[in-house]
């Protein structure tokens, strides 16, 4: 699918970051709404028999050009699909917008282990392509602040609630 064929099926407000359909398709009327909340959090648009992921149409629509790379949401709103709020970013960039622990974290915070005696926490923090060791603390919150506060100055692709 090309911009042409997207913008025959589906109408985008780049100020509201909203799709409309404009041609009835798979039980939807035109003139509503189009997408659904992906399982990642993302909105998820049916088109020409395919599902999209919303802010790769808006930047499709917008540009004329299937972005190269990840798009990426400036505020990390995953359902915030404003023009204005998306840009191209490599696979590291977008990474740097992340705020919660993986599902496997013991400590439940990002860039947090437990030490290896059990009772102490360690922070960590990936920047530039390698691990930074940023200390051992007493506390899971400690070691938490810690690692926000290098995220602040090593993310430099963040969104500002990281900042």
């Amino acid at each position: 699918m090309n911009a042409k064929e997207l913008k025959e099926v589906l109408q985008y407000d780049p100020c509201t970051g909203i799709f409309t359909r404009l041609k009835s398709a798979g039980g939807e009327a035109a003139g509503s709404v189009a997408g659904s909340h992906h399982c990642e959090g993302y909105i998820s648009i049916g088109v020409c028999s395919e599902r999209h992921l919303a802010h790769r149409l808006a930047w499709l629509y917008m540009t004329g050009a299937w972005p190269v790379g990840d798009i990426d949401h400036k505020d990390g709103i995953k359902t915030n699909n404003k023009f204005s709020n998306l840009r191209e970013a490599t696979r590291s960039q977008n990474m740097q917008n992340r705020t919660k622990a993986g599902s496997r974290s013991k400590s439940g915070l990002l860039g947090v282990s437990s030490f290896r005696d059990g009772k102490r926490w360690v922070a960590h923090i990936r920047a530039n392509g390698r691990n930074r060791y940023l200390g051992i603390f007493a506390t899971a919150q400690e070691a938490h602040t810690a690692y926000f506060l290098a995220k602040s100055q090593l993310h430099t692709f963040a969104p500002e609630v990281c900042k």
